[in-house]
């Protein structure tokens, strides 16, 4: 029954050849516009400074063991001196790393702009792969899979006799959002 079926190979080029480009167009285009939409100001010199030296003591940190017990002592008194040390902040003037985050608008806007440019485009695709490729068995995977899988890889399916191996389109696509992750840059 379920080895009987035989996959059209217009599917493979009506179905997955357009998710597949599709995908990968949509993911290009989003990280060119959150690219765009990114507010481009100056990093504060200070935040920089500071987040160079808490480089400089972790690297001093990991290499404890490589220098000699003088040096590394020497080293430390430099970065954690309650006097004049680089890491040393006085109680009154401490501030709390989320607090400092959201106080800065800007940083606020950019992270919402950030989820709009991948919400919107997702749902529109969603949408899209769902009102022309729904129900069809659009590929098999060839290695074998447990029962379990499949929820996962026929969602859109509704049939319990096809094998487990056969994925849908609307599968196909979900997958593609995952793996594209790994071939676009982090934006």
């Amino acid at each position: 029954m379920a080895e009987d079926l035989v996959l059209d190979t217009a599917i493979r080029d009506w179905v997955l050849i357009p998710l597949s480009v599709v995908m990968v167009l949509i993911g290009v285009l989003r990280y060119f516009v959150s690219k765009l939409m990114r507010s481009s100001q100056l990093p504060d010199a200070k935040i920089v400074k500071e987040g160079q030296v808490i480089v400089r003591a972790r690297n001093l940190r990991a290499g404890a063991n490589f220098i000699p017990a003088k040096s590394f002592r020497a080293r430390r008194a430099y970065f954690s001196n309650e006097e004049n040390g680089l890491l040393f902040v006085p109680k009154g003037q401490a501030q709390n790393a989320q607090a400092q985050m959201f106080s800065d608008p800007n940083m606020a806007m950019d992270m919402m702009k950030k989820n709009l440019s991948m919400i919107i485009p997702q749902t529109l695709t969603f949408a899209w792969v769902n009102f022309f490729f729904s129900g069809f068995v659009a590929a098999k995977i060839p290695f074998p899979l447990t029962q379990r899988f499949r929820s996962m890889l026929q969602n859109g399916i509704d049939l319990s006799t096809v094998d487990v191996s056969y994925v849908s389109s609307r599968s196909w696509y979900l997958s593609s959002l995952s793996t594209r992750s790994f071939l676009l840059p982090a934006v």
